[in-house]
């Protein structure tokens, strides 16, 4: 970061290839879908042009992580002004692996179900931890939460998990 401050262009690139990806997947994950990469590319310049506000010794992926998100919001905001349909697909579709067999695909799928009809910030946190895999910290950075706020969520959102896949296997 101290290289991207002295105006080191190449070090901003480095810190772009490492983060680059996992912006893309946050992006769609909270609602960007195909419009991802334009987020993607629209944070990145915020980025660039805010780093003096960064704190120094701070994490830099969470900091980039919270303007994808905004800028996310933001698209989402901006569609649903426009009387545009809302981004339905804040999951993924289940990728077909041979390793898998019908039954757990049937259950990855079931779950996926799931966590797309949870309230959007029971979604949102589920996302972040487990889909993204980020901790408890950066979680609450990307989302702009207090950590006490992603914990009740979190718990909250894991409690209806639970109860709706007991109800739906129930069913069977």
């Amino acid at each position: 970061m101290a290289r991207v401050r002295a105006g080191d262009v190449g070090a901003y690139g480095d810190l772009v290839r490492a983060h680059a990806g996992v912006a893309v997947r946050v992006a769609v994950l909270l609602g960007a879908g195909a419009d991802a990469e334009d987020v993607v590319q629209e944070s990145l310049v915020k980025a660039y042009r805010a780093l003096g506000g960064f704190r120094d010794g701070a994490p830099f992926r969470p900091w980039l992580l919270r303007i994808v998100a905004n800028e996310t919001n933001n698209l989402r905001r901006s569609a649903r002004r426009r009387g545009a349909t809302e981004v339905a697909a804040v999951l993924p579709e289940p990728v077909a692996d041979p390793e898998l067999s019908a039954e757990a695909r049937a259950r990855r799928a079931e779950l996926v179900r799931a966590v797309e009809v949870l309230p959007e910030a029971y979604r949102l946190v589920v996302t972040c931890r487990y889909l993204l895999d980020l901790d408890e910290r950066e979680t609450a950075t990307v989302l702009g939460w207090p950590r006490g706020t992603v914990k009740s969520r979190l718990s909250r959102a894991l409690k209806r998990l639970r109860s709706s896949l007991e109800t739906d296997g129930a069913d069977d």
